[in-house]
């Protein structure tokens, strides 16, 4: 169901106080009243409507002022002022300092519906006009769902049972593999397709910065929020919330989140009022949040909440036979995107990509393709275009490890450089395979976050 529109009332005749709230509570909203400016700060200040509409006459402060209030609070919100008949000079005033519309008195019942409803109708497209500008960022270059290996068709058919519910989906598998694609054809299969699909990288965002871009926050909740924001959760109403890496999550936001999830509710930062959506979660991880859950990292009772349907994206070394397809269809792309003459993938490249292990996924021979469309000088892309690492490898046995082992000093010295390369060297194998993730690599390696700082910082690892 949907959450109704809250709209304050202000005004200080009683009868024409009640006859508007009867007649926008007619059209399903939920209507908060006020007779004086500061009564409607204060409730300014505690709600969030969507609408003001408000008369410039009031027995202790005016119109004006409460428009001004409300637009210190959230410069977007709608404000529609109501004055009597032969003081139109005093509306136009008004809409100079940003009301959207005026409304005369006597107030006409079919009138007020109108201008309401487009209101109301233009705070919705602010909010849809900023999520555009969001996606079209995010959907530039996004690469389709392509394959036809039957791991990958089990996926497809788990999206399309889980779509048509709202029940929770927990994405899992490793970084490359597409999670966010998966997630947005499960909101593209779902009855919220039309609805907004929000995503938000919960290891890329600051700690600091986390809760107010999931939440929201209030005017004067912290040095620089000089108007009211909607958080994430709030753009996500009536759609789908993405949280990818959710495995990074701080400890201190799962409980709020947790909460968000099982009352539907929650508080921006800085603020008090509750603030309701009706948003379906789609959570992905590359990390194992059991292992989390044991290690007191990720509470329990979110773990429970998120995994109610988890769905496991199979890495590109287990569907080998997509390989093929998907470096076609990339070469298709590139070439179209790059404005150069289709080329073909040569027999011995489509060789050398069966064969590589593909550590990064599907993210890895994307970009191991769009080098090679660059490269290719001729009408096929060759080997030599993939520059894939393991190609110049020799086939003999490798050389000693300890061969340039300096062995110069005691038994101690020689000890302690022996430890130093290979702690090295079993770091960056760990950075390598969490993608760049120092917590991912801190679980891998089975020490604290702090240890890893202080190992990278002792090794001059970057």
């Amino acid at each position: 169901m949907a959450v109704p529109a809250q709209i304050l009332i202000v005004e200080d005749k009683d009868s024409l106080r009640t006859m508007l709230r009867h007649a926008l509570e007619r059209e399903g909203h939920v209507v908060l009243e006020a007779r004086d400016q500061p009564e409607a700060l204060r409730i300014l200040e505690l709600a969030q409507p969507a609408l003001v509409l408000s008369d410039l006459r009031l027995p202790v402060g005016d119109g004006l002022g409460v428009l001004r209030a409300s637009k210190d609070i959230d410069a977007d919100i709608p404000v529609i002022v109501m004055t009597a008949y032969g003081s139109i000079e005093d509306a136009v005033t008004a809409m100079k300092e940003g009301a959207l519309d005026f409304l005369a008195k006597p107030v006409d019942p079919d009138h007020l519906s109108l201008l309401v409803a487009r209101a109301l109708a233009q705070r919705r497209l602010v909010t849809e006009n900023l999520l555009m500008k969001e996606e079209l960022a995010v959907r530039r270059g996004a690469p389709q769902l392509v394959g036809e290996d039957p791991s990958l068709r089990k996926v497809f058919a788990s999206l399309q049972r889980a779509a048509a519910t709202d029940t929770t989906v927990l994405l899992e598998g490793e970084s490359g593999t597409g999670k966010e694609l998966f997630a947005r054809s499960l909101h593209a299969l779902s009855p919220r397709a039309d609805a907004p699909f929000v995503a938000i990288n919960c290891a890329a965002i600051p700690e600091t910065l986390l809760e107010t871009e999931l939440f929201g926050h209030e005017k004067g909740a912290f040095t620089g929020a000089v108007a009211r924001k909607p958080g994430k959760f709030e753009m996500a109403h009536r759609g789908t919330l993405f949280l990818d890496e959710i495995g990074d999550l701080p400890l201190s936001l799962q409980a709020k989140i947790l909460r968000a999830l099982e009352e539907r509710r929650f508080e921006r930062v800085g603020g008090t009022a509750l603030v309701s959506v009706d948003v379906r979660l789609v959570a992905a991880t590359n990390r194992g949040l059991r292992a989390a859950v044991a290690a007191r990292r990720f509470r329990e009772d979110l773990f429970f909440r998120l995994s109610v349907f988890p769905i496991t994206v199979p890495p590109l070394r287990d569907r080998g036979g997509d390989i093929p397809v998907l470096a076609r269809h990339f070469v298709e792309r590139f070439c179209r995107d790059m404005k150069k003459t289709p080329l073909a993938l040569s027999q011995e490249a489509l060789e050398q990509l069966q064969t590589y292990r593909w550590p990064g996924n599907v993210r890895e021979l994307q970009n191991c393709i769009e080098r090679a469309v660059i490269l290719a000088d001729g009408d096929a892309i060759l080997p030599r275009h993939l520059n894939l690492s393991f190609v110049d490898q020799p086939m003999h046995a490798p050389a000693s490890p300890w061969a340039e082992l300096d062995l110069s000093g005691t038994l101690s010295d020689v000890t302690r450089r022996a430890v130093i390369e290979v702690e090295k060297l079993k770091i960056e194998q760990a950075l390598k395979e969490a993608d760049g993730n120092k917590g991912r690599a801190a679980e891998l390696l089975q020490v604290s976050y702090k240890t890893l700082l202080a190992k990278l910082k002792e090794h001059r690892i970057e």
